[in-house]
C-alpha cells in the first residue's frame, strides 16, 4: 500500500535527514545514516520518488535524492505544518483496524475489540489505552489543527464572546489559536481527567494564563440549569472528531 511507503519513510527519518543535509544524498549515504539495509533503502527511496515525495538526480556517480516541497513542508518534524505525528498515529493505531474491514462492513461497527481487545463502545479507552497512545493521538490532533485551526476559529467572528469552551479540547491546539486570535477571551478546555493532566504536562505551558481546564466535561453538562445559563454567555467549540465519536458511542447528536 502506497500510504505505508510514506509512513515508513517518516518513521525511519528519511525526510528529516534530507532536510538537514545541505546537499542531495545517495541511497548508500541515507542507508548508512539511518542504519538500514542498502537494498531496502533503495526500494523505499524509489517508491517515494514515484509518489513525488522525493526528487532524484541520476548522474555517472549514481542516484542522489532530496525532498520535494510537499515532503519538506508536511513530513519533516521541524516544519510548523508537520504531519509527522499524524502519520505515526495512523500507522501504528488507525491502520491496525483496516485488516478487519470485512468484519466492519458485515457488523456495521468499529473493530477496536479485534484490534486492541477493547469494547467497540469504549472508543476513548482505545484511543487512550496507554500514556504513549494518548500522546500519539494528542500530537497527531495538534498536527491537524496546525493546518486548519486558525481558519476554523476565524470562520466566525467570536470576538463578542469573552468566555469560550472547547469540549474535548485535548492538547489545546484550538484553544491556543483562540487566545491568539481573540486577545480578550479566555478558553476553558473540557476533557477526561487523564487527558487534562497530559495536556498540562506536555502541551499547554503555565504561561498560558487565558487557558483553563475542567476535568470531566460530561458531568458538567449534566447540570442542566447551569448549562442553560452558560449557553447564553459563552460559545462552545466542538470538533468533528468529538461529534462523530459521541454520536457513534452515546447517540449524542448536535441539532
Amino acid at each position: 500500500d502506497f500510504i505505508f511507503v510514506m509512513f515508513t519513510a517518516c518513521e525511519l527519518g528519511v525526510f528529516d535527514l534530507l532536510q538537514e543535509s545541505e546537499e542531495k544524498l545517495s541511497s548508500k549515504a541515507i542507508a548508512e545514516h539511518l542504519g538500514s539495509s542498502l537494498h531496502g533503502m533503495e526500494i523505499l527511496l524509489d517508491a517515494c520518488v514515484g509518489l513525488k515525495l522525493l526528487e532524484v538526480e541520476v548522474n555517472k556517480e549514481g542516484a542522489f535524492y532530496c525532498n520535494t516541497e510537499i515532503s519538506e513542508q508536511f513530513l519533516t518534524k521541524s516544519s510548523p505544518k508537520s504531519q509527522y505525528h499524524t502519520c505515526m498515529y495512523y500507522s501504528k493505531t488507525i491502520y491496525l483496524c483496516w485488516q478487519y474491514l470485512t468484519e466492519a462492513v458485515r457488523e456495521g461497527k468499529n473493530q477496536y475489540e479485534r484490534a486492541f481487545g477493547i469494547s467497540p463502545k469504549a472508543v476513548f479507552e482505545a484511543l487512550y489505552r496507554s500514556e504513549e497512545e494518548m500522546l500519539k493521538f494528542m500530537y497527531g490532533l495538534n498536527a491537524i489543527w496546525s493546518l486548519c485551526g486558525r481558519d476554523v476559529i476565524a470562520a466566525f467572528d467570536l470576538s463578542p464572546f469573552t468566555m469560550i469552551c472547547d469540549l474535548g479540547g485535548g492538547a489545546g491546539a484550538l484553544a491556543q489559536e483562540c487566545v491568539s486570535l481573540y486577545p480578550d477571551c479566555t478558553v476553558t478546555i473540557f476533557d477526561l481527567p487523564k487527558v487534562i493532566q497530559t495536556a498540562k504536562k506536555h502541551f499547554v505551558s503555565l504561561e498560558k494564563h487565558r487557558i483553563n481546564f475542567y476535568e470531566g466535561w460530561c458531568s458538567y453538562f449534566g447540570e442542566r440549569g447551569k448549562t442553560k445559563l452558560l449557553l447564553r454567555q459563552q460559545v462552545f467549540l466542538l470538533s468533528p472528531k468529538v461529534i462523530t465519536t459521541y454520536h457513534h458511542t452515546f447517540g449524542f447528536k448536535v441539532p
